[in-house]
Parts: structure tokens; C-alpha cells; sequence
């Protein structure tokens, strides 16, 4: 018998803890030249697996990973199961952009999207007193 509980030592102490943003899509977004750009971590996705859409300045990443049964899957005894599958999405504002000229690559499991800025347009007038 054993007196000793097994997270004791701490030695699995981090095999516990619930994992925290499991599919969560990390990215960078900054500006550079007018354009913004957006880079993120999408790693076990195809570019197959991933939409890009605009509407109204937002830009959203969408992305689906299914689960793969092989022969027999169901009948597997998981000792442990991380990989998550699912549908993921995030969303950005940007505010005015050019949605004719966006480009989207990915490579090596990061997206990268520059969307080009629209030029600020200065709508003055000046009003005469009577």
C-alpha cells in the first residue's frame, strides 16, 4: 500500500492541470509600409483547412480540423488524448482596407495575411458665417 500520494513530488504536476486555449490560433498582427499584416501559428492544419473572409473591417480566420478514424479507431484505449479537434475562429477589426488586394499565404503551419490599407480620405469644407 501506498502512503505516498503520486503527485507528491510535483513530478506530475503539470500532467494535471487542465490545459488552457487548446486550438487556440496565436498570431502578430502589426503595420508596415500601409498594410497590416497578420501572422499566425496554425500548426496540424492544410491550407485546405482554413477560410479567410472580410465583412464590414473585420478580417476572420476560420479553420476545421477533423478527427481521422482509422480501422478499429473506435475500439482504441486512449491513455491519454491532447489532440483536439474542431472548428476554430478568430476575428479582427482593421477598420477600412482594400479587400481586392489582400494576399494569404501559409507555410510551414503559419498564415500570413497582408491587407492593405485604404488611403484616409479628407472630407474638409469650410462653412461661410452669415
Amino acid at each position: 500500500m501506498n502512503l505516498i500520494p503520486r503527485n507528491f513530488y510535483l513530478d506530475d504536476f503539470f500532467d494535471d492541470m487542465p490545459a488552457k486555449n487548446v486550438g487556440n490560433m496565436k498570431c502578430d498582427i502589426y503595420e508596415k509600409g500601409g498594410k497590416y499584416h497578420i501572422e499566425m501559428d496554425m500548426p496540424g492544419f492544410s491550407k485546405d483547412d482554413i477560410k479567410l473572409e472580410t465583412t464590414d473591417g473585420y478580417v476572420t480566420i476560420k479553420a476545421t480540423k477533423k478527427e481521422v478514424l482509422e480501422e478499429g479507431g473506435e475500439n482504441k484505449n486512449y491513455l491519454r488524448r491532447e489532440r483536439s479537434f474542431g472548428e476554430y475562429e478568430r476575428s479582427f477589426y482593421l477598420g477600412d482596407f482594400d479587400t481586392e488586394s489582400i494576399e494569404a499565404s501559409f507555410k510551414d503551419g503559419v498564415l500570413k495575411v497582408i491587407v492593405p490599407k485604404k488611403e484616409a480620405q479628407v472630407n474638409k469644407k469650410t462653412i461661410e458665417i452669415k
